[in-house]
């Protein structure tokens, strides 16, 4: 990607230079950041029955015929995820909005948009990346998941970073990261330090809907990215 390219897609973020020096306003660090004493973890139990030994085929299929939970019955379509499916990178969002559920693929509209520009800013593609949600279907009226529907549809996403097995886990939004970290600490707690998953690394930033509302917080979703690739070991 040319330098010029690149730098527009900073500005789409609000950022100005490629790889701020100085630490940000709300702490994050700047050195690389390997995962602190005390940090979170969380290593989801086994999911039960025959979808912890699923293939690809065989997890999409049983996403799409899925009725574990009462929101088969409202969706369009499941949003099983998109992307590399050997990616270092996996992005995992709350769950479908009303245009994820009519078009059946995760971050379209606005938001999509606005993760592209963050993909772009670190140097990566929509392809080379891997994007899930917590649930594979969407919550009438786009209301927070409920505790029952997680616990159903969590096996789904389980298996999915299983078969990935990425590098770097990044936790879009507040729900997210409490799902996947099995905590109910703020999202300002939750960002600025290295948690895990399964063993996986697992950083936590701001949900790109959120960020369209508050543009002044793109600064603190950049430093959580540049957190990100530097538990990486580097650039990506």
């Amino acid at each position: 990607m040319d330098t010029q390219r690149r730098r527009q897609y900073l500005r789409a973020m609000g950022i100005q230079a490629w790889v701020p020096r100085d630490p940000t306003p709300d702490g994050a660090p700047s050195g690389t950041a390997p995962a602190p004493a005390g940090a979170a973890s969380a290593a989801p139990a086994s999911p039960a029955g025959a979808v912890d030994h699923m293939d690809w085929t065989a997890l999409e299929a049983a996403v799409r015929g899925c009725t574990r939970c009462e929101l088969h019955a409202t969706r369009t379509q499941t949003v099983f995820g998109t992307g590399d499916r050997e990616a270092d990178w996996l992005f995992v969002g709350e769950a479908p909005g009303v245009e994820e559920d009519r078009q059946g693929e995760p971050f379209v509209g606005r938001a999509g948009q606005l993760l592209n520009a963050m993909l772009f800013a670190l140097g990566l593609e929509r392809e080379t990346v891997y994007i899930a949600n917590v649930l594979k279907c969407r919550p009438p009226n786009n209301r927070d998941p409920m505790g029952e529907e997680v616990r159903q549809c969590e096996p789904y996403l389980h298996r999915q970073v299983a078969l990935i097995r990425p590098r770097i886990i990044v936790a879009l939004g507040r729900f997210a990261a409490q799902s996947l970290l099995k905590t109910t600490e703020p999202i300002g707690r939750l960002r600025g330090r290295v948690h895990h998953y399964d063993g996986i690394p697992l950083v936590v930033t701001y949900h790109p809907a959120y960020l369209l509302r508050s543009p002044h917080d793109k600064r603190k979703a950049w430093a959580d990215l540049q957190l990100a690739r530097r538990s990486l070991g580097g650039d990506p």
